[in-house]
């Protein structure tokens, strides 16, 4: 019978700032943290963003461990695996020295655990680039912390095909509804997910409610929202996923310049000054890591906030200057529509610790935040809020 050798796996500060929980992720391998790594971690321990956060949870974690056992020889992780803290005298070759002292102190901890356990692989797991190169420059296997990345091929699109007999799609347009056909290779449909619909000679385009079992026609939009039109039909399934009340949380992912925030504007003030379904809509972009002062900006908090928040402006001018049916709506810029109380426009950072009940939030940029950040900002939706990525 083979037995399974163990893995010594070496984190560098990155992967615990980066998630506290990653000491858990490593099956029944051990996990070791060079002792210059917890200093590190110390020197972040008052940050005000995530990763002070992150810092201090890492602490509390290893410190609850100690109660297991000696950190320095090993304690069992709660599932399977060891934990170690491991402490090195071990220098580096000469020619591998750098001016940062931390990073040749991990490396070097990083050598010392390969060389004094030879039959166990060593590997080093970083998410900086240098520090994998020079790991590997010293023979120790490096790989990135890469748990939670997905690749953008490998996220659920929301979209989807489906061939039907002739007569159904003259049903789904006469009645708005029909039965929802069978998924093609046994698979299942997702309660809306938007469908494309075929019979050989037209199409039309659907949204499934799995829990109804049938298919429910998108908005036609004959007249513009806003002055918008959809262009393809990737734009018409954001809009109609934007105006609908049921739909909660809607995520737009795309290419720059495919229209994504200015539909999700467009449908947010359709929703508030036409059909009032919310009371406002608030839009909220990244200025910089949530949390972070903008003290040091010059002027005031408005001049501050200008460069970030001016893709925002431009939208919204966009649509107010495609003269739209209503001719009050001319002239107005985002500012007017502030004093009205039908938008604001503001940082993520002052959204923290907000309660926003039956508002229209869109959130740009929304790929530059964290996990923790975006679930942050979703737990700020009140009652009868719709949330827009």
């Amino acid at each position: 019978m083979r037995v399974m050798t163990t893995k010594n796996f070496i984190l560098d500060t990155n992967v615990l700032l980066h998630d506290p929980e990653a000491i858990y992720r490593f099956e029944e391998n051990t996990v070791c943290i060079p002792i210059v790594v917890i200093e590190e971690v110390d020197t972040f321990k008052k940050d005000p963003t995530e990763l002070g956060r992150n810092a201090r949870e890492i602490a509390r974690r290893i410190d609850a461990m100690r109660t297991n056992g000696s950190l320095t020889e090993g304690v069992p992780l709660p599932d399977a695996g060891l934990l170690r803290v491991v402490v090195s005298d071990r220098d580096l070759p000469r020619g591998h020295r750098i001016s940062h002292q931390a990073d040749n102190l991990i490396m070097a901890t990083a050598l010392h655990i390969k060389e004094s356990e030879p039959d166990r692989p060593a590997i080093f797991v970083s998410l900086d680039t240098n520090l994998r190169i020079r790991a590997n420059a010293l023979g120790i296997e490096a790989v990135d912390y890469d748990t939670e990345r997905i690749s953008i091929d490998e996220l659920y699109p929301g979209t989807g095909e489906v061939e039907v007999e002739s007569g159904v799609i003259d049903t789904l347009f006469d009645e708005g509804t029909v039965a929802l056909p069978p998924p093609v290779g046994g698979g299942r449909w997702y309660e809306n997910e938007y469908l494309t619909v075929r019979d050989g000679r037209r199409t039309a385009l659907a949204r499934v409610r799995a829990a109804m079992g049938t298919l429910e026609l998108t908005y036609g939009l004959k007249d513009p929202i806003w002055g918008i039109r959809p262009r393809n039909r990737e734009q018409h399934y954001a809009i109609d996923a934007c105006l609908r009340q049921d739909i909660k949380l809607v995520t737009l992912v795309g290419k720059a310049g495919t229209g994504k925030t200015l539909l999700a504007i467009a449908a947010a003030l359709q929703m508030v000054t036409e059909e009032q379904a919310y009371q406002k809509v608030v839009v909220g972009r990244p200025v910089m890591p949530l949390g972070r002062d903008i003290g040091f900006l010059p002027g005031d908090v408005e001049e501050k906030l200008k460069p970030w928040m001016q893709p925002i402006h431009d939208n919204v001018e966009y649509l107010l200057g495609l003269g739209h049916k209503r001719d009050k709506r001319r002239g107005q810029g985002t500012n007017d529509l502030v004093d009205m109380g039908v938008m604001e426009v503001e940082p993520l950072t002052y959204i923290r610790g907000r309660s926003l009940p039956h508002q229209f939030l869109i959130i740009d940029e929304a790929q530059n935040l964290t996990p923790h950040e975006v679930k942050t900002i979703l737990t700020r939706a009140g009652d009868g809020t719709k949330v827009v990525l």
